[in-house]
Formats: structure tokens, sequence, C-alpha cells
């Protein structure tokens, strides 16, 4: 009997051939992305129509991309990535903070998986709600931001919004105020985080983006005090994440 020629994918996380990704869309499992090559139509196009009903990224490429992401793999022109989690709801990040004041981080422009996965590991020890990311130009739930995290991912819910700016105005309206983690602001300790919280943390050289920034009531800064010129914005995000977090249990201790 001649086979399929779908071939098992280098990576773990990658399910490829043309049935193989049909089938992953009829079922409820959690899809990062889905790269599909350039020019090609017939099912690939069936596959694009599935994915955009279920809100899933879709991203065009060619063939050399998706030769490199499996490796001997025959992709049939068509490549899905696992999620290693479910997206999570708005609700469920209030769910979440129940009677406590909103703390919630937002990732702007995070395409680094390992720090994404450091971020979410940290914004869950210090007791954050949850963390926002966008659709676009960000690092997604993919397997190594699932190991970064350490199992934070089992705990702490990730909502991926179409727009931060956005997503930052409707939680302004119920009373977040947001911090900027960037250049030029205070210094991050002489600030006072009572009440909901929201940490905006942005990319490593470029930073918070000039709309994020602009719907940020603060800025807050680290001093460098050595020769270079910034910190890993993972690390940065896990000095701020904490104290946030030694103020608000000194809050509770009074």
């Amino acid at each position: 009997m001649q086979g399929t020629g779908e071939r098992p994918a280098a990576r773990e996380d990658l399910l490829i051939g043309r049935n193989t990704v049909l089938e992953l869309l009829r079922t409820q499992s959690a899809v990062e992305c889905i790269y599909l090559q350039k020019g090609l139509s017939g099912t690939i196009s069936k596959i694009a129509a599935m994915a955009r009903d279920k809100d899933i990224v879709l991203k065009e490429v060619d063939a050399k991309k998706l030769d490199s992401l499996c490796g001997l793999g025959n992709h049939q022109g068509v490549i899905a990535q696992i999620a290693a989690a479910h997206y999570s709801e708005m609700a469920d990040i209030f769910s979440k903070a129940g009677d406590e004041p909103l703390f919630v981080v937002f990732c702007d422009g995070i395409e680094d998986p390992h720090n994404l996965g450091a971020i979410l590991r940290s914004a869950e020890a210090a007791g954050a709600h949850g963390v926002v990311i966008p659709k676009r130009r960000s690092a997604g739930l993919s397997w190594v931001v699932g190991k970064t995290s350490a199992g934070a991912l089992n705990h702490l819910p990730v909502v991926r919004v179409p727009n931060l700016v956005a997503a930052m105005e409707a939680l302004k309206k119920q009373g977040v105020w947001f911090y900027a983690a960037d250049m030029g602001g205070q210094p991050w300790c002489a600030v006072d985080y009572a009440g909901p919280v929201g940490l905006v943390v942005g990319a490593e050289g470029s930073g918070v983006s000039r709309l994020v920034r602009e719907k940020c009531d603060f800025a807050v800064s680290l001093p460098m005090r050595g020769k270079i010129a910034s910190l890993n914005a993972s690390v940065a995000a896990g000095i701020v994440l904490y104290e946030i977090a030694r103020q608000r249990m000194k809050l509770q201790s009074t």
C-alpha cells in the first residue's frame, strides 16, 4: 500500500503534511500557528479557511523556510506548530485575581521564546494574575516557552489579543494603572504600585513601542551602573515584578 509521504517532523512541536494538519484542525488541540507555502491552492486553501475560522495565526512562507523547520520531512506545503497550552480569556485573569487588586503583565514585542518563558515564570512566582501578549510581533506559547516557564503555564493565564493598546484602554477604564519598564523613567523602587497594576515589558533593543508607552501612566527604570546599556528583558521584568510583590506583601502584613 502506498504511503502518504508524511514523515514525522524534526521538532516535537511540529506536525507536517496536509492530512495531518487538517485532522489537527478538526480537534480541540491548541495550535500556535500554521505555516503555509506561498502560491499553493487546493487543500492548502481549505486549511487556511479552517484556521481563520478558529482565529489561528497563518504565516505564508517559502518552501525553504518549511524545509528548514521540518528537516527531511515531507511537509507538502504546510506545517502546524502546536501550542504548549491553550490561550486564556481576560475573564480568566480577573477570576484568578478574585478580591485582590489586579496584577497583570503586558509583553510588548517579546519575540525571543526564552525571554517570554522566563517572564512567565517570574510573573507566576511574583503573584501576577496573568500575562497579555499581542497576536502579532510576539513569541507565542511554543514548546520552548512552555519549557522555559518551568511549569508556570499550568498556573498562569496567558491572553493573546489583536491590539495591546485597545486591551490597555479597556483595563484602564476598570482602574488599572500601567507602568512601562523603560529607559528614562523613575527609579523602579521609588514608585507606589498600590492598587490595580499593569506592568509593561518591552522588547530588548527597541523597548516599549511608542503607542503602548503613550498609554502608560508611569515609566520605571533600573539604574545601569556598569558599562552595558541595558538588561535582558526577562531579568528587568523579574526585578520590577518582585518590587511590586514586595509592596503588596507589605500592605497585606499591616
